[in-house]
């Protein structure tokens, strides 16, 4: 039998999360942007890069890493909704 006292569970914030600050400096990985834009795939993430018209932001490599800047997705979300 477990005599330990359960310990709460921390809530993380997650780039979704509209308390969560906006850095401008911010990267995030390319799984935290697929969710960010409605939990694409790996593929629509290349083709919507490979699609210059779409004006998607591109990619800041580090080795062979891609991060995001946060606020330029951000932006690209918001100013697909009011074109929407």
């Amino acid at each position: 039998m477990n005599t330990q006292p359960a310990t709460p569970i921390a809530r993380t914030t997650s780039a979704l999360d509209p308390e969560h600050d906006r850095n401008p400096h911010r990267r995030i990985q390319a799984a935290t942007v697929r969710q960010m834009c409605g939990g694409i795939s790996d593929m629509t993430l290349w083709r919507w890069l490979d699609n210059h018209d779409l004006d998607f932001p591109r990619p800041i490599y580090i080795g062979r890493r891609r991060y995001w800047k946060e606020a330029e997705i951000v932006a690209w979300l918001e100013a697909r909704e009011v074109a929407a």
